[in-house]
């Protein structure tokens, strides 16, 4: 199902995009003559009023044609006021940040809808996200073993809120956490509530060998030789919920807001760390250091759809992926939207018309630099897929 959705989720973002200029475009006047879904060879065509609608066969996005958009168009005379090139300033931008602002519209209403359907998820002071004693997932084998799980022996089931061990109450996730630890190889009693009503369950938990992680950062330690230090623990078998608070219709909109704010940083950060790394990552691709892959790596449709999952986990990666065009979009340089608005404003404040020749060779920069990064998305995605 997660697939299907991100499939579709995908298909929707392109065409909304260029719906956002086709319909500022059109409510300005402006003849479109074209509105395709793809590149490359046409597959599919019809034709309505003034404009071409159709498919073409590489689906990786898709573009409207209005004309005295391209400069260099020659349009006939009876035409040119109906052109993108002598419109003013505001239409201009209406038109060319439509198809931006339709990711940030979109990404806010399904953040919201998340929000609204799961609560949203508590975090801590390091941003973690704070663990409830809700399960969330039982385990059906013991790490590295095909021996059955005690938690799954014992019948637990996902959902079950877990109250008590051996009779005392159990107030948060660390308290089971560390309780599971010290028990290991002996017989416990764990009591849950189950659709509200208790339960209690028994099981004897399992022995395994860990890695210890430092509390405060996460990361494994090592001893002298660099070599992790593990530890022998008790194991039940469950992973637990993180803790939501329920916002409310209006308490979502800022929350929303705020983390449209916040994916929009990340998203920046993410783009510059891209273009800083575009060496490494073309390295990746001929037998270099593939370390970089681990922080930095362009992802395709293909790798999106591989690792869509559970429904808000799905909707949330399709908003994060309509902040990061969003973003990439209104980067000032041609050939992208943010490129045709900075000319404009270019015009508008100077009061002269740029030479484009001067941008094509920017142009050609940035157009060989989005191509290398979706091949490179999709082979990654075909032969080193995600996970």
């Amino acid at each position: 199902m997660g697939a299907a959705i991100m499939i579709i989720g995908v298909i929707l973002m392109i065409i909304i995009h260029e719906g956002g200029h086709f319909v500022a475009a059109k409510s300005f006047g402006m003849k479109a003559t074209e509105a395709f879904f793809g590149f490359g060879p046409k597959l599919w065509s019809t034709t309505r009023g003034e404009t071409e609608y159709g498919i073409k066969a590489i689906p990786f996005g898709g573009y409207v044609r209005i004309i005295g958009m391209n400069p260099f168009e020659e349009i006939a005379p009876e035409e040119e006021g109906r052109t993108y090139r002598v419109a003013p300033f505001w239409k201009k931008s209406v038109v060319v940040l439509a198809g931006i602002a339709s990711h940030f519209i979109v990404a806010f209403v399904i953040l919201y809808s998340i929000g609204l359907a799961y609560g949203v998820v508590v975090t801590d002071a390091d941003n973690n996200p704070v663990r409830s004693t809700t399960i969330a997932r039982v385990s059906e084998t013991v790490p590295d073993s095909s021996e059955p799980a005690p938690s799954a022996l014992a019948g637990v089931m996902e959902g079950d809120v877990i109250v008590s061990t051996d009779g005392r109450p159990v107030t948060n996730w660390d308290d089971f956490s560390d309780f599971t630890a010290n028990h290991g190889g002996e017989t416990v009693s764990i009591g849950v509530l189950r659709d509200d009503s208790p339960v209690d369950l028994e099981a004897t938990l399992a022995v395994v060998e860990r890695e210890v992680r430092d509390p405060r950062t996460g990361e494994v330690v090592t001893d002298a030789s660099g070599e992790p230090i593990t530890e022998t623990v008790g194991f039940f078998g469950v992973s637990p919920e993180a803790e939501r608070d329920d916002h409310g219709v209006l308490g979502m909109v800022p929350v929303a807001f705020s983390e449209v704010g916040e994916a929009i940083v990340l998203s920046a950060k993410g783009l510059w760390e891209m273009v800083v790394s575009f060496p490494k990552l073309v390295m990746a691709m001929f037998g270099g250091d593939d370390q970089i892959l681990e922080t930095v790596r362009p992802v395709s449709p293909i790798g999106l759809v591989q690792i869509a999952g559970p429904l808000e986990s799905t909707l949330g990666l399709l908003a994060l992926v309509n902040i990061f065009v969003g973003v990439l979009n209104f980067v000032p340089l041609y050939p992208l939207d943010g490129g045709h608005f900075a000319v404009a404003a270019y015009e508008k404040i100077s009061g002269r018309t740029p030479n484009i020749e001067k941008l094509l060779p920017v142009a050609a920069v940035v157009f060989i630099f989005l191509v290398s990064l979706g091949l490179m998305g999709v082979y990654l995605d075909i032969f080193n897929p995600i996970g």
